[in-house]
């Protein structure tokens, strides 16, 4: 194995990728490839990719489709050029400057139906995941979301800001990188409509989340289900009303 190979982390030679590629979609079937070997184990987090050259000669391709491949990775976060060291796999997923994710599941929303049917599956799921999982600062995060909740309602300046602060806070406590991921871009679907519900029903959410936190600082799971239930139920019923009014 050559120093170049012994940088920080392992390196995976470019068997781990297959032989040639054919010239259509070049760039997309590296990425795969790369997928794949991430998938067997055969890449992993802290691995130095191979480098330019190695991949253009045993793959067939040019540098071009290499480079492309590569800058697709870095924009979703997969990778991290190092100057004069290679390109390598992070180690956890970094701030996506593209999240395909998040694209992904904004065009394929469909009607808000589908998006309010996915929330209240994934919702009470991370909501007990965080229950069992979140330390103190993550409690006193909670809190201080409601206390800010609160005194934004009585000022009358509350905004969706404050009601997804406490949908972020527990989202957070579950302490798991791809339940956060897949949350945030929730909170971005629905956070148009949890604006309604501030201008609309602050107290009514605020009474909610309030609900939510007690049977959560319980451990009290059945609570915590019960109370998510009834706060869906008041927030899909005034997003319906609102819907049908501008409709109107």
């Amino acid at each position: 194995m050559s120093a170049k190979r012994q940088l920080a982390g392992r390196a995976t030679s470019c068997d781990s990728f297959g032989s040639s590629i054919e010239r259509s979609s070049v760039a997309m079937q590296l990425l795969e490839r790369i997928k794949s070997a991430l998938i067997r184990g055969e890449l992993k987090p802290g691995d130095y990719l191979p480098s330019e050259s190695e991949l253009t000669h045993s793959l067939g391709i040019g540098k071009s489709s290499v480079r492309e491949a590569i800058k697709m990775l870095q924009a979703i976060g997969i990778v991290e050029v190092r100057r004069g060291q290679g390109t390598m796999i992070r180690r956890e997923p970094g701030d996506p400057i593209v999240d395909p994710m998040a694209f992904g599941m904004i065009l394929a929303r469909g009607m808000t139906r589908d998006v309010l049917e996915f929330r209240r599956m994934f919702e009470p799921a991370y909501t007990l995941q965080a229950m069992h999982n979140a330390t103190e600062e993550d409690h006193a995060h909670i809190r201080r979301a409601i206390e800010d909740m609160e005194a934004a309602i009585a000022k009358g300046e509350q905004t969706s800001r404050h009601d997804v602060a406490f949908h972020r806070a527990i989202l957070h406590a579950t302490h798991n990188p791809m339940t956060i991921r897949v949350g945030e871009t929730l909170l971005q679907l629905i956070e148009a409509a949890l604006e309604t519900s501030m201008q609309t029903l602050p107290e009514v959410a605020l009474k909610d989340h309030k609900a939510i936190y007690q049977a959560f600082r319980q451990k009290d799971s059945e609570g915590v289900q019960v109370a998510i239930q009834v706060s869906s139920k008041s927030w899909e019923t005034n997003l319906t009303y609102v819907d049908e009014k501008a409709g109107g």
